[in-house]
């Protein structure tokens, strides 16, 4: 497997192929991302693509001031945000039932209080209820380590707003998962 730095100088120069690699590389990361922020399966794909495209199309400007993973991050929130707001106006859809939730301690973050793949899923539906621009802040600080900066400039939108959306989300999540009547531990 060659080094990402070396595939993002070759795809910088224009190599295709080592832009290729860098996808293969990084697929699996920007779809459960984009699958994160969107929600739903068809819109992850189409954010993928979209992400791919974006990144293609500028990584001869990549400076490399962060690390490519994290531009890609950024371009991912960036193609989920647009797609998203594009859906938005288009058609409505009802947000389903929450299910089964475990309850979360609000310094906690969501991934580290899954023990099983069973009580992940439970939390990623809880994730589903939130509004998309509280789910978004949470999801790049809590599964993808942004730091509160980063999230800002990314989402346009200050750093207390990022701080005062994460704390609004971690608190919702945590409200959700102990309302549920099904969840184990529901006060």
């Amino acid at each position: 497997m060659v080094d990402l730095a070396e595939l993002v100088v070759a795809a910088s120069n224009g190599d295709r192929l080592a832009f290729d690699e860098l996808v293969r590389q990084t697929y699996v990361d920007t779809y459960t991302l984009a699958l994160r922020l969107t929600s739903n399966e068809e819109d992850a794909r189409d954010v993928v693509q979209e992400t791919y495209l974006r990144a293609w199309k500028a990584i001869p400007r990549f400076r490399g001031d962060a690390q490519f993973t994290t531009w890609l991050y950024r371009i991912t929130a960036n193609c989920a945000s647009t797609h998203l707001d594009r859906r938005r106006r288009h058609r409505h859809e009802p947000l389903g039932p929450m299910h089964e939730a475990i309850e979360m301690r609000p310094e906690a973050q969501p991934e580290q209080m899954a023990e099983s793949s069973a009580e992940l899923a439970l939390i990623g539906r809880a994730l589903e209820e939130l509004p998309e621009k509280i789910r978004s802040v949470v999801v790049l600080k809590d599964v993808y380590g942004l730091s509160h900066e980063a999230i800002a400039e990314e989402l346009s939108i200050s750093v207390a707003a990022a701080k005062v959306r994460l704390h609004r989300g971690r608190k919702r999540l945590q409200e959700a998962i102990n309302e549920d009547p099904r969840s184990a531990h529901a006060i």
